[in-house]
């Protein structure tokens, strides 16, 4: 009996029982109905065991009385016990089993216990964690649309740093090419100024010249206040100080021709391919473009040459009645005529070069072009030929026809030239001469065959072309408004 009573205490059934009594309380409004039934049957078996080690001492300890030992006590406080119909469930295990399983039940539920306190501590661990994480991506999140919004400001940035650079290099560009303009301007000024320095020069030297010239004039006064009356006319007549006397026209002879020489060779070298280049957008012949071009040079010293001898009558009719001075009547044209260049009238010689070109045989054709769109290179060659005409001497174009012998003197070879043909099929550029000396030589092509070329072209028919509106315009014009050589001549 002292072993069941020593292991019934060990088990500590009541504290158990008592423990799950509390927890049952605690969670009764929590849990479920069958929960709840499940703990109730719970209790009501534990306490049946507990029961049945109660009764399987209380049959010990009788035992040990003796045969009447207890009796009293039994049928006080068993007896009324029991006539209320319980029955204590009979246990199928025996004591010592039943006492092993409530100890194991005790000990599970201990460890169930603990587990359940770990397991709630470590999902409490989790959750701040989990809490924790979620701040820390919600942070990262914030950083990155932050640092997205940084990026979409700094592509912004850039782009628009990128088109202020290329604003500010297209600026620059800009700039650069107003530079070189600039600088091409003040080349042309140092040259205008060069040639400006030159006639001063020249000037004060025709300052130094008619200072002389006074100087001799007062003394030749001086001398025709002497009662000699013979001496007077003597020195009229014989004194060589009016011929000797340098006019502005012989003072700048020299640099008028090289700077006449050197526009010459510019002409050919910038203003013809200008023009060639603009006539081939019409013409896919380079020969007729290459003649058309050269036909109008020879066209415009011609219609410049009249122009000046037309011009040179004008002047002296004007300067005959009134003329005095040392120079003779025809320097002082002359000089007239330098100093006062811009009076040429050098549209009516545009007009003049176009018509005969129009009725050119050699370049009639084709009729779609209207030699009004070289206007301005014949303008230009117009002038040029007209100030060759006030040197002394004078520059003029070398003769020139199609098929005549070739000559290194006068001309050079093109590019696209047959070298072994003796004759020349036709000109690309006229020949500079001054007098019988080749100034500037000229460009010619050569090919074999060119005698019986140039006799062809020269044997087909004229064609005039017909009537371009630009050249009926220009016609129309001319009708109606006075020349502009006869304001010219009467401004003189």
């Amino acid at each position: 009996m002292a072993d069941t009573l020593r292991r019934l205490v060990n088990t500590s059934s009541y504290s158990v029982l008592q423990q799950k009594l509390e927890a049952w309380y605690k969670d009764y409004h929590v849990i479920s109905c069958d929960q709840n039934l499940n703990r109730c049957c719970e209790l009501v078996e534990l306490t049946s065991k507990i029961q049945g080690q109660l009764f399987t001492i209380l049959n010990l300890t009788a035992q040990e009385g003796g045969h009447y030992a207890g009796a009293d006590t039994l049928k006080s406080r068993l007896l009324p016990w029991l006539s209320t119909c319980f029955t204590m469930a009979s246990s199928s295990v025996s004591p010592d089993t039943s006492l092993n399983l409530i100890q194991d039940n005790v000990e599970k539920e201990r460890k169930i216990r603990e587990l359940s306190l770990s397991h709630e501590s470590d999902m409490q661990k989790i959750e701040d964690q989990l809490c924790s994480t979620r701040i820390e991506l919600s942070s990262v999140k914030q950083e990155l649309t932050e640092a997205k919004v940084q990026l979409d400001s700094t592509k912004n940035k850039s782009v628009t740093t990128l088109l202020a650079t290329e604003d500010e290099i297209l600026h620059l560009k800009a700039e650069l090419r107003a530079a070189y303009e600039q600088v091409d301007v003040y080349k042309r000024k140092l040259d205008v100024l060069e040639d400006y320095e030159r006639q001063v020069r020249l000037l004060r030297d025709e300052v130094t010249f008619l200072t002389a010239e006074k100087t001799m004039l007062q003394e030749r006064l001086v001398r025709s206040r002497s009662p000699s009356p013979i001496l007077p006319r003597r020195s009229r007549t014989s004194s060589p100080v009016r011929s000797e006397s340098p006019t502005r026209a012989q003072l700048t002879n020299s640099s008028r021709h090289a700077r006449l020489v050197s526009r010459f060779s510019d002409l050919y070298a910038t203003e013809r391919l200008e023009a060639q280049s603009f006539l081939r957008r019409y013409i896919d012949d380079l020969e007729t473009v290459q003649r058309i071009i050269f036909i109008a040079a020879v066209e415009s010293f011609q219609a410049a040459k009249l122009a000046y001898r037309q011009f040179k009558l004008r002047v002296r009719k004007t300067l005959s009645p009134t003329h005095v001075g040392p120079e003779t009547l025809e320097d002082a044209v002359v000089d007239y005529i330098v100093r006062n260049l811009d009076l040429y009238d050098v549209q009516t010689s545009v007009n003049d070069v176009i018509n005969s070109m129009n009725v050119n045989p050699r370049i009639s054709f084709p009729p779609e072009v209207d030699f009004v769109l070289i206007s301005s290179f014949i303008r230009e060659m117009c002038r040029i030929a007209f100030a060759m005409q006030t040197l002394d001497p004078t520059l003029d174009l070398a003769f020139s026809s199609d098929g005549e012998l070739y000559s290194d003197m006068k001309y050079r070879r093109s590019y696209d030239s047959e070298f072994t043909a003796p004759l020349v099929a036709y000109h690309v550029w006229p020949a500079l001469m001054e007098g019988d000396a080749v100034i500037v030589k000229g460009e010619a092509v050569t090919r074999r065959g060119a005698l019986w070329r140039s006799r062809s072209r020269s044997s087909s028919p004229v064609r005039s072309r017909p009537g371009s509106p630009t050249r009926t315009l220009q016609m129309s014009s001319r009708s109606r408004s006075p020349s502009p050589g006869r304001l010219s001549a009467s401004r003189l």
